[in-house]
């Protein structure tokens, strides 16, 4: 049950910088739960700086755990739906409610079903998006915000991803589309209802996205020379995290401001087969996991960046 990673045009100015910092040095901070040393993700942050994540690939015999972690990052809190036997946990908001999804079964293809967990910490909700079409069922939230408003996609009929936002407190779905897009994922909310993602165009390009929840302008991005750029996390700041490849067919980290349009590359030293950010709170701490020489994947909590 891996997590997926997929969506009027504003054309903004990209400026492109490399992740060295006049007066400020970002530092990569590994944190892995040691049940699985070898597959580690950390996905979202809240501004308390919890993280939420899981361990395990997915692959049949490695199922996904979910799991929170508040500084000093020294205990891990199991985050798993009861009566599951996989679980993501995706997306964190202020008031600890997560987000996430599950599945019954770890076959290394499998079914999988979005929740919701209360900020009483043990009541879960389910999300059964009703417009999942696809076999196996794909229908994951990945983000949520203050407001109880999450993000995320399910699958069509024809297996694409289609982006959504599911009102917590209503239970009101509310699809999230982009013009002139085959695919969409929705992948992360903002206090102010900004939503960040990525979507595939008719030419095969994937590019990341910003838009508000309800009308306004859509801000597009593609880093030059890659056919794939995804969005995954974004703060109440405007400032957006996630990657993209590159042509040495490798993830990359990137921060991205959408009030300047400033680009910053943020690659841990140690992803030497790629990295990926997924997560920023408003303190701009950000986490995400990159890929080692032995092809294990390991979270990263990233402070100092700008």
């Amino acid at each position: 049950m891996f997590r997926m990673k997929f969506f009027a045009f504003i054309i903004t100015a990209v400026l492109l910088s490399a992740s060295a910092f006049a007066g400020s040095v970002p530092t990569f901070t590994t944190i892995d739960n040691f049940a699985d040393p070898t597959f580690n993700q950390l996905l979202g942050i809240n501004n308390a700086g919890v993280i939420s994540g899981y361990y395990g690939s997915g692959a049949q015999g490695h199922p996904n755990q979910g799991y929170t972690i508040a500084p000093p990052y020294t205990t891990f809190v199991p985050e798993n739906l009861p009566g599951s036997v996989q679980t993501q946990a995706t997306g964190i908001a202020g008031n600890a409610v997560t987000v996430g999804f599950w599945s019954p079964t770890n076959t290394g293809t499998d079914s999988n079903f979005g929740f919701v967990r209360l900020a009483n910490a043990f009541t879960y909700v389910s999300v059964n998006n009703t417009l999942v079409a696809s076999n196996p069922e794909v229908n994951q939230l990945l983000g949520v915000n203050g407001g109880e408003i999450a993000v995320g996609f399910y699958h069509d009929a024809s297996n694409a991803p289609q982006g959504y936002a599911y009102a917590v407190k209503t239970g009101t779905i509310t699809p999230v589309t982009v013009s002139g897009a085959t695919s969409s994922a929705a992948t992360g909310i903002n206090n102010k209802n900004l939503i960040c993602g990525f979507f595939t165009n008719g030419s095969g390009l994937t590019q990341g996205f910003v838009q508000p929840l309800a009308g306004g302008s859509l801000i597009t991005l593609l880093i030059p020379g890659s056919t794939t750029t995804q969005l995954l996390g974004i703060n109440d700041f405007g400032i957006a995290v996630g990657f993209y490849v590159g042509s040495d067919g490798f993830t990359h980290g990137i921060r991205y401001n959408i009030a300047t349009g400033k680009v910053t590359f943020l690659d841990d030293p140690q992803g030497v087969m790629g990295t990926v950010l997924n997560g920023i709170n408003d303190k701009g701490e950000i986490v995400g996991f990159y890929t080692d020489a032995a092809d294990n994947t390991h979270g990263v909590l990233v402070t100092g960046a700008e």
